[in-house]
């Protein structure tokens, strides 16, 4: 690992009216490295991850990719920035009206970084990295399973070989097995991508499979955080209670206020 985190946050904060979301967010994400968010419902997960992709502007802080503070940038040094980022969204989020191939390269396409004979065929190499038969482009998303969808939304994100990969939840709707194979899907496609990757889940099983590293998130911190394989000897009672999946416990009392 250099010694230039990939991705730096500093005292990230982010209030929408008097809710406080992110209050005061301190994380690195070193370069190759796999970091996932743990956390319920409402905790700030999706709303980091935006305030990163650039969708929405912290109250405070600072975000760094690559060293170069992100926030206040302007468009076009933005749009550079988000060439090096790759998503994979909650749901797969894919165009009905588009064959598979032309969603898998639907971002190469729209800034003109290939021909459309081009992005066939970066389409195929996509899919059959995400173990997908070439015939399987020309089908469309509705003629998909669940599990198909979201390995062609995996396709897509590493279609332009993204130095970051971001994944939303990316296991939310599948059976426990589709569920498995999505997750080794995204441990084989990063590394051979090379890229560093950081999700976003409240799935326990996918986040021990992808992870290096785990970071929780609470009420708008980031309360611990550590290799994936300390987990379960956190000594915090809000990780505990969370990765049992326990009703009873400190976010329960949350829960009731």
């Amino acid at each position: 690992m250099t010694s230039q985190p990939k991705i730096q946050l500093r005292n990230v904060a982010k209030a929408f009216g008097n809710k406080v979301v992110l209050d005061g967010i301190d994380l690195d994400v070193g370069v190759g490295e796999s970091v996932v968010i743990i956390g319920g419902s409402g905790t700030g997960k999706s709303v980091l991850l935006k305030s990163i992709l650039g969708l929405l502007t912290p109250d405070q802080g600072s975000i760094k990719v690559d060293g170069e503070d992100v926030i206040g940038m302007g468009t076009s040094a933005r749009e550079r920035v988000n060439q090096k980022f790759g998503m994979l969204f909650q749901g797969a989020a894919l165009f009905d009206s588009l064959p598979v191939w032309e969603n898998v390269t639907f971002g190469l396409l729209a800034e003109k970084r290939c021909t459309r004979e081009q992005a066939h065929y970066i389409a195929i190499d996509k899919l059959a990295m995400v173990g997908m038969n070439a015939d399987v482009a020309d089908l469309m998303p509705s003629q998909l399973s669940g599990g198909m969808q979201k390995r062609v939304g995996l396709a897509r994100a590493i279609a332009s070989d993204p130095e970051i990969i971001f994944f939303d939840e990316p296991t939310t709707g599948l059976d426990p097995i589709m569920a498995d194979v999505i997750n080794d899907l995204i441990v084989k496609v990063t590394r051979e991508v090379g890229a560093t990757a950081l999700s976003i889940t409240h799935d326990m099983a996918s986040a021990r499979k992808i992870a290096n590293r785990i970071a929780m998130l609470y009420e708008g911190k980031i309360i611990w955080q550590g290799p994936v394989e300390d987990i379960d000897n956190s000594g915090n009672e809000h990780v505990d209670q969370f990765i049992n999946g326990r009703a009873e416990g400190p976010i329960q009392m949350a829960i009731r206020a």
